[in-house]
């Protein structure tokens, strides 16, 4: 006998899927909030994939004669010290800081699922995974990203390899649980009577088992992630000038606070408004994919 027999108590319902989606439209439908979210979402994530197409002008452009201008007809969110336009900045700005958060929060969930569901498969190796994983919990990212900003020098790729490290440790412990409950279901036992290789047992019915419960914590985790890379670009550790990015964009205008706020101010409520967004639609997808909350 195979592992055949037990793809029953596993297989993907497509009805089941189906209602899931239906469940999700619907709520974001009824919740006001939660569809604003998703809508400001939508256009961030646009603007950022179609940035050369939707922005007005050369975000890396620099004319001295109009510096530090508040918003204006021509220049809608004004300019910054240089004479830049910062419309066309935040746009490529929000581009850079996306794609650091989702670096993050794709190759820090899957490394960081992989550790907590091998933890709850192999008990033997539980002790190892989870003191490492706590060793990894000691270290604030911010920390993490000083050393690396040390060894391979201050720019983005140092805030992705913070925020990936940051992510794996909160990712394995929830992986870990949701794995642990499936372990003790009676199809992972009949399993391993019948001989079912391990590799069947932890990719098909181990995994597929958690995708679920590990992607709902990634969506909320996602705006904290976007806030941290933010921060680190914010102490100089991220993008370098004149690369646009909005946590360094709002540092670059702390030095001109009370001359042109709006150099600070406008990229500082950009991470704002996509942060709450991030949260706000992860709520939503929580309420409906959790099956906690179904109950």
């Amino acid at each position: 006998m195979s592992g055949e027999t037990l793809s029953g108590p596993v297989a993907l319902d497509t009805s089941s899927e189906l209602s899931r989606r239906a469940g999700l439209w619907r709520r974001l439908s009824r919740d006001k909030v939660a569809a604003g979210a998703a809508i400001i979402m939508t256009v961030v994530i646009l603007a950022a994939i179609f940035a050369p197409i939707v922005s007005p002008f050369d975000p890396y452009f620099t004319d001295l004669t109009k510096v530090m201008q508040p918003p204006n007809e021509i220049n809608w969110l004004g300019t910054d010290s240089t004479g830049r336009d910062i419309l066309s900045r935040l746009i490529y700005g929000s581009r850079n800081t996306m794609m650091m958060g989702l670096v993050g929060v794709v190759f820090g969930g899957f490394l960081g699922g992989f550790l907590g569901i091998i933890a709850a498969f192999y008990r033997r190796l539980d002790g190892w995974i989870m003191r490492i994983v706590d060793v990894m919990l000691a270290f604030p990212a911010i920390l993490i990203g000083l050393a690396v900003a040390a060894i391979a020098g201050a720019g983005i790729t140092a805030v992705v390899i913070a925020l990936v490290v940051a992510t794996i440790p909160d990712v394995a412990r929830v992986a870990r649980g949701a794995a642990i409950g499936v372990m003790e279901q009676e199809f992972m036992e009949a399993g391993r009577a019948l001989g079912v290789s391990d590799f069947t047992l932890i990719w098909r019915y181990l995994t597929l088992n958690c995708i679920s419960t590990i992607f709902v914590f990634l969506t909320l985790r996602f705006g904290q992630i976007i806030l941290i890379g933010s921060a680190l670009s914010f102490l100089g550790m991220g993008a370098q000038p004149p690369t646009a990015e909005l946590g360094m964009m709002a540092a670059q205008g702390r030095d001109f606070l009370f001359m042109a706020p709006h150099i600070a101010t406008i990229p500082s409520l950009a991470i704002f408004v996509i942060v709450l967004s991030a949260n706000l639609l992860g709520d939503a997808i929580r309420d409906v994919l959790d099956p906690r909350l179904q109950q």
